[in-house]
């Protein structure tokens, strides 16, 4: 383990202000170390992220006409025809009690409402359109989460994948790289995890660009909002922001890419030592102001989850993941909020009460909210669906 992540736990256990000083060597204000002792250079609004050749990728916009065509033809092959001014989202819903998966629904059951106005829901379908994946794996830390029993299950999970649903395989540390783009042959996934850049535990977890990143290349995606997501594969659930794009500019980013987050952590005594090292500090660096990236709240925040499970048993956990990903249900509705502000939208999902007394007390797990487009004056962008 890195000395100066044990000089963080002594410190969270006595509260020192030795513990100060990590905080502030973690901060924004303190630069991460690479594997060649070097600095990396601040972020900008240009990605950071490569192709597998090793050149830069432009930062990339929302979908432009030609994508939203693409979604249209995509979409009217279900006999769905969505509109650029459609919100779509993907609802997971669970028994309270038990934890089990509600898959018998109808679009009457559902009720959703647009910061406290009631929506008409247009549009309904389970498992109907396809999944665009981006695998995100840590290559930072202490420990290496992505072991060849984590590796071979990926591969299972990706082969529950239908045909059309497109993948793209990322890794991050202290900075992030695009390993494959997206596409819908499986082969290339295998042949990107094959070429993943080697674990670095003098690296960092760098949160807060990894989801910035991964959110900016979502837009590059064929699917609709809601069916979008960004899975991470790490060893930790929270880290200090690092140089670049801050923990708030990446969960913006993430909203308006309209990706659910989703997480596996491969579970050993290592990983629980340090996952439990950075989430008090985390915590303690709070009060000090130190700003953190979450995968939890993240996930939590866009309707997604965080599964962990030991790495002999991750085959199973992969299976559930994906399982829940095809039992969601897609709900579109057109805003009746015609402002083009840009501004963030509360949403609210609910299940109706007759479908409450059979089941029991439902939950649903959606995105809180998504970013209104801004009008087509204020930008150089096509208009995109949510």
């Amino acid at each position: 383990m890195k000395p100066h992540r044990l000089v963080v736990l002594s410190a969270v256990i006595v509260l020192s202000s030795t513990f100060l000083f990590a905080v502030v060597a973690q901060s924004p204000g303190g630069a991460p170390r690479g594997k060649n002792g070097k600095t990396p250079e601040p972020g900008s609004d240009e990605p950071k992220a490569r192709t597998g050749d090793g050149s830069l990728i432009q930062s990339p916009r929302s979908a432009t006409r030609e994508q939203t065509k693409g979604i249209e033809s995509q979409a009217s092959s279900e006999n769905i025809k969505l509109a650029v001014d459609l919100v779509v989202l993907d609802a997971q819903v669970i028994q309270q009690k038990t934890g089990r998966i509600v898959g018998n629904l109808k679009k009457e059951d559902f009720a959703v409402s647009e910061d406290g106005v009631t929506q008409l829901i247009t549009h309904f379908g389970q498992d109907t359109l396809p999944l665009s994946v981006i695998l995100l794996i840590d290559r930072g830390g202490c420990l290496d989460p992505f072991s060849d029993k984590v590796r071979h299950a990926t591969l299972e999970a990706l082969g529950r994948l239908r045909p059309r649903d497109e993948v793209a395989l990322m890794s991050f540390a202290n900075t992030t790289e695009l390993i494959t783009g997206f596409g819908q042959d499986k082969d290339r996934i295998l042949e990107g995890l094959n070429n993943l850049p080697p674990h670095d535990e003098e690296a960092e977890h760098c949160f807060s660009g990894a989801f910035y990143e991964a959110a900016k290349y979502m837009k590059r995606a064929a699917n609709p909002d809601g069916r979008r997501v960004i899975l991470m594969i790490t060893g930790v659930t929270a880290f200090f922001d690092c140089p670049g794009p801050s923990s708030e500019e990446a969960r913006m980013a993430v909203l308006e890419s309209g990706s659910v987050v989703c997480g596996i952590l491969p579970k050993t005594a290592g990983q629980r030592l340090e996952n439990g090292i950075m989430i008090a500090a985390a915590g303690v660096g709070g009060l000090f102001k130190a700003k953190t990236s979450n995968l939890k709240q993240l996930a939590e925040e866009t309707g997604g989850e965080v599964l962990s499970d030991k790495p002999e048993n991750l085959d199973r956990t992969f299976n559930d993941l994906i399982d829940h990903l095809r039992t969601r249900y897609t709900l579109g509705y057109v805003s009746t909020n015609k402002k083009s502000d840009g501004a963030f939208r509360k949403l609210k999902v609910q299940v109706a009460r007759p479908q409450q007394s059979t089941e029991g007390r439902l939950i649903v797990k959606t995105k809180r909210g998504y970013i209104a487009a801004k009008d087509a004056t204020q930008r150089d962008e096509a208009p995109r669906v949510k």
